[in-house]
């Protein structure tokens, strides 16, 4: 690999632009460590993710600028755009990361509100009288 390779992750309204260059393992998210970016256990799973299924932590230094949304749904960007990065580093990983369903974008995003209602499907309260 000569140089990094880039992607783009999105889930909800979290955008996230990854770029993936060979070195020691290192996770930056906006600047900051993952492990302090995303403190809850669950959410730094979701980001090595695609590194333990394709066996290369360690491997790929991974920086990340993540913008929108919220806390999950930016973890969850951030999986599929370092998913789709390694796909660009070889494409012998995509088998593995098919497999583990990474290479989905969830496509559930907030429905929008219709007129005559208080919310998408929430009506204002009925009164007989």
């Amino acid at each position: 690999m000569e140089k990094q390779k880039n992607a783009v992750g999105r889930r909800k309204e979290a955008v996230t632009r990854v770029f993936l260059s060979r070195g020691e393992g290192a996770i930056t998210i906006n600047g900051k460590d993952y492990k302090a970016y995303f403190p809850l256990v669950y959410l730094q799973n979701q980001v090595e993710a695609p590194l333990k299924t394709t066996e290369t932590i360690g491997k790929f230094d991974v920086v990340v600028n993540a913008t929108g949304g919220g806390v999950k749904g930016q973890a969850e960007a951030t999986k599929l755009g370092i998913s789709r990065a390694l796909l660009e580093v070889s494409p012998d990983y995509r088998p593995a990361l098919k497999a583990a369903g990474l290479l989905k974008r969830d496509p559930r995003a907030v429905e929008r509100k219709k007129p005559g209602r208080k919310k998408a499907r929430k009506s204002f309260q009925f009164s007989k009288r």
